[in-house]
């Protein structure tokens, strides 16, 4: 099948790092493990966005890689086939607590509980955080590898986060129900505050059992729809950490993901 390929700078945690350092008055520590082969590049790509990257360095796995297929049809949608790499050898050893110095929010991509290393720095991370009263936020990441973990493992695993932002693929799976306000309306029973990220739809949120607001998308054409979640995660946590309610970070995570799918790859346009 003839094609554009492309290689371009990815990754969950990165992208909603880079989306999130956007926004003035917001500073963004990335915490990842990459392969040699590729770890310069990484941390140039990072910085460039305005990350400050604490990468390690891999000697023995390559640096993790997706090859992502966009269809031409109207919506641009994707299909992932991932080589996680190194960044699911990431683990406790390299973890520390100094990470969490003068940091207002932490946040950890789901992918890190997809192999039983990075879930044991995911617990090391969240009882750091909650030691110092550090809010903490996950996105789930993706409802492939949700289904094969299982969605009353995940639940147990991020007990005691304060803001949980899945899909609505995600929501549903977690939960078992079809309807994606109900999946958020349950989810909320469990964590203070869920965000649920619907694409074209927009966004709603839901608190203590119900559904406290829609948020719409922006009408835009699409080009490719990779990291439009990442993007509303980043945006929407930059504004909560800056001030803004919980409504008003929702909208512009809709900017930020309306913006995303506008342009190829998951990264917001870098800055002169």
């Amino acid at each position: 099948t003839s094609a554009v390929i492309r290689t371009v700078p990815g990754g969950a945690g990165a992208n909603v790092a880079c989306w999130a350092a956007r926004r003035a008055g917001c500073e963004v520590r990335l915490l990842g493990r990459v392969g040699a082969d590729a770890a310069v590049w990484h941390e140039r790509e990072l910085a460039a966005c305005g990350v400050r990257p604490r990468l390690v360095v891999d000697a023995d796995v390559p640096t993790g890689t997706v090859v992502c297929l966009v269809d031409e049809g109207a919506a641009a949608e994707r299909t992932f086939l991932t080589d996680s790499g190194a960044s699911l050898r990431l683990g406790p050893e390299d973890w520390s607590d100094a990470l969490l110095d003068g940091v207002g929010r932490l946040h950890l991509s789901g992918y890190l509980l997809f192999s039983g290393s990075s879930r044991a720095l995911l617990a090391v991370a969240v009882k750091a955080a909650g030691a110092r009263g550090v809010p903490v936020s996950v996105d789930p990441a993706s409802a492939g590898f949700l289904a094969e973990l299982g969605p009353d493992r995940f639940l147990s695993l991020v007990e005691g986060v304060d803001v949980l932002l899945p899909s609505r693929d995600e929501a549903c799976l977690l939960t078992g129900c079809p309807d994606v306000a109900e999946a958020a309306a349950s989810l909320s029973r469990s964590v203070p505050l869920v965000v649920v990220k619907l694409g074209a739809e927009g966004a709603l949120l839901a608190r203590s059992g119900e559904v406290c607001a829609r948020v719409p998308a922006l009408p835009v054409t699409p080009r490719d729809t990779t990291g439009a979640g990442d993007a509303f995660t980043g945006a929407f946590l930059a504004a909560l950490l800056t001030g803004a309610d919980p409504v008003r970070a929702a909208e512009e995570g809709c900017w930020a993901g309306a913006s995303a799918v506008e342009r190829v790859g998951a990264r917001p346009p870098v800055r002169d």
